[in-house]
């Protein structure tokens, strides 16, 4: 989910066991969850909210279409599945170097 594993939180249980005590630890979970279901809520809220603004065009319009990596991700993809369509480019006059030949070089191109 984060990043945690399961022996990463099982020390986070045993650390708040400690530090809150085993009675108050039902409630503070309590208050986690209760914390957790109205971010969720808000955000629902902020997403329907926005398509509403947005207009009937951008209604299967989902926040995590919005984050920058996965936008780059869906165009790389996009690119390699029209580049694998296309097949290999065209060479054109173009032929393997031979053993101990030097590739062309061009001094105002560099």
């Amino acid at each position: 989910m984060f990043g945690v594993g399961l022996a990463e939180l099982a020390v986070l249980a045993f650390v708040a066991v400690l530090v809150v005590g085993p009675e108050k630890l039902p409630d503070l979970a309590r208050q986690a969850g209760r914390m957790a279901r109205q971010l969720r809520t808000l955000a629902n809220n902020a997403r329907d909210e926005l398509r509403e603004e947005l207009g009937p065009e951008y209604a299967d319009l989902e926040l995590r279409d919005l984050d920058p990596r996965t936008i780059v991700r869906k165009h790389i993809m996009e690119a390699m599945e029209d580049d694998s369509r296309s097949g290999p480019p065209e060479r054109t006059g173009q032929r393997p170097l031979t053993r101990g030949e030097v590739p062309p070089y061009d001094n105002e191109a560099t």
